[in-house]
């Protein structure tokens, strides 16, 4: 049976440049291609899910400028429940720099209204105090830190169902809202900055102990690593030809909560994801580059 999956999170205008290389500091290249899309790693792990087949809402927050009223319709007509993205009034809506070059990527963030959840009188929840009813109502809640932390908190603690955190960009975490995290979604570098240790399986464990009630490593090119209280598990990605990687970590997330929506357990979830993010490397783009789920199933029949 198929739960909702709602994402609290961000959404930014990308402007993407396309280059021949990265460039070195100080130096100036001149672009192959730019294009304006819509990003965010709450945006972008909304649309994955539902191209995967879940039914999702996102709840976000643009500014009321003209990108942000693009923003809107843009998620609008992507399928998703859009109900919960609220303009800030006065605010410019996010903005991320794009550089991109051989499937690598560089960017710069102007965070704007996804920084910009405002206070609502005397309720102590804030502004997300008015979309916790849809927080309570999923079942599985997916959050990333591109929004205030106290937003986060109070998101993870008021979920009843299950908690997928992308720990991006790294941030330290509090102890209560680890222990909400089934699982907590990492990179090898933010692995490294919550759990002070090198190694991915000695990091996974401090973190396990710590709290965290599953740990997903993304390991790039090379696949998975996972791990809860019970086993742990390695899922690895096919060999294919890199064009973009830009969403390609957001590819795992959205589509590992689409399948956990659905009662799936990790050890099955994460090589599906996995498999969702190699489709989308292929192709350019983030939202357009998502696999629809039919897709996934059919490369994961070849292999």
């Amino acid at each position: 049976m198929q739960g909702t999956v709602v994402v609290l999170g961000s959404v930014n205008r990308d402007v993407v440049a396309q280059v021949h290389r990265l460039p070195a500091p100080g130096e100036t290249l001149t672009a192959t291609a730019v294009r304006a899309q819509i990003g965010g790693k709450g945006a972008n792990q909304a649309v994955a899910a539902l191209r995967c087949g879940a039914d999702v809402t996102l709840v976000a927050r643009t500014g009321d400028d003209e990108a942000g009223s693009a923003l809107r319709s843009g998620l609008a007509a992507t399928g998703l429940d859009v109900s919960r993205v609220r303009a800030v009034p006065g605010t410019a809506s996010g903005t991320a720099y794009v550089t991109t070059a051989a499937g690598e990527n560089v960017i710069v963030l102007d965070r704007g209204a996804n920084h910009a959840w405002q206070p609502r009188g005397d309720d102590p929840a804030g502004d997300v105090g008015q979309d916790l009813d849809a927080v309570r109502a999923a079942a599985v809640l997916v959050l990333q830190l591109e929004v205030p932390q106290d937003v986060v908190r109070l998101a993870a603690l008021a979920a009843p169902g299950r908690v997928v955190l992308n720990a991006a960009p790294s941030a330290p975490l509090p102890e209560e809202v680890l222990a909400r995290c089934d699982p907590l979604v990492v990179n090898q570098h933010e692995l490294r900055d919550l759990s002070g240790e090198e190694h991915v399986d000695t990091g996974v464990r401090r973190l396990l102990a710590r709290g965290a009630r599953s740990v997903l490593v993304t390991l790039g090119a090379h696949g998975a690593r996972w791990a809860d209280g019970s086993g742990a598990g390695f899922a690895p990605a096919p060999q294919v030809a890199v064009v973009d990687s830009t969403g390609a970590g957001d590819a795992v997330v959205g589509a590992l909560a689409s399948r956990l929506a659905r009662g799936q357990r990790l050890a099955g979830a994460v090589p599906w994801a996995v498999a969702a993010a190699s489709l989308s490397v292929q192709r350019v783009g983030t939202h357009d580059s998502y696999p629809a789920e039919r897709e996934v199933d059919a490369a994961l029949r070849r292999r």
